[in-house]
């Protein structure tokens, strides 16, 4: 992978870092920036020694959004945003990640920004966040899956109530809604998400894997779909090293060691 010039990528023993690197323009999503990143998750998803990956961004702000001057015309024009078989950081059109992400919001969390912190698994909002979903004013709706996800987290009505107004709330109220489970000083939510993410990373990779796609397969199909993977799932995963790694370490009473294998 080339070296992107819209981001910033660190890889942190088994956590990699994915930092937003346009903070003079808010970090405003560009095609450019757009298909930078999913090239960082496709990196991501390649390595085994990663377990997990935190978002965040330079600068002040998270993201205003989408760059409207670069990005609109493309889409007016019918081009694709992403190439074909890459992948989508939101999920929603490409392929779908399978390792655990964490976003780390501050600032301006603008449209697709709130789409990105919905689309991780946990999210770590600071107290001075500014977040809205304005395309409805745009005479638009959120296309990265935001009125399913919102729905999902934040129950219909609270969801509707943004979503239809386009209003600003800030990042005390998106922690009461639930589209994040830490609400921090903005200095403090970067070391926070890292954090979450070195404990995620200490887990067994097949486990933390498994249990993705079994929450996923619940939310894409239905619980008795998910239910049918259940004994499946358990029975693959008891024949691994790392399930014996865990019983021994607990039996051992000492800090497990998974190899992902």
């Amino acid at each position: 992978m080339s070296t992107p010039e819209t981001l910033t990528l660190e890889k942190r023993g088994h956590v990699f870092l994915i930092g937003l690197n346009r903070p003079e323009k808010k970090n405003a999503f560009t095609l450019k920036m757009l298909r930078e990143l999913s090239d960082a998750v496709g990196e991501y998803e390649a390595d085994p020694e990663l377990r997990a990956a935190v978002l965040f961004a330079h600068g002040p702000d998270f993201t205003a959004g989408l760059d409207l001057m670069d990005v609109a015309p493309a889409m007016a024009g019918g081009e694709g945003i992403l190439a074909e078989g890459a992948y989508d950081p939101l999920g929603v059109h490409g392929k779908a990640r399978t390792k655990p992400l964490i976003a780390a919001v501050q600032g301006l969390c603008l449209t697709v920004g709130i789409e990105f912190m919905l689309a991780a698994d946990i999210a770590v909002v600071a107290d001075n966040a500014r977040l809205a979903q304005i395309e409805i004013k745009r005479g638009i709706f959120p296309f990265g899956g935001a009125s399913q996800r919102w729905v999902a987290a934040s129950g219909w009505g609270n969801a509707m109530r943004y979503l239809l107004t386009g209003d600003e709330l800030d990042g005390a109220t998106a922690y009461r809604l639930g589209m994040a489970q830490e609400l921090l000083p903005a200095d403090q939510i970067l070391a926070k998400a890292i954090e979450i993410a070195e404990t995620v990373a200490a887990q067994a990779p097949l486990g933390v894997e498994a249990t993705l796609r079994s929450a996923r397969l619940g939310v894409e199909q239905g619980d008795k779909a998910a239910f049918a993977q259940l004994v499946p799932e358990i029975r693959r995963l008891m024949a691994t090293e790392d399930a014996q790694e865990g019983v021994m370490s607990f039996m051992q009473r000492r800090q497990a060691v998974f190899k992902g294998r």
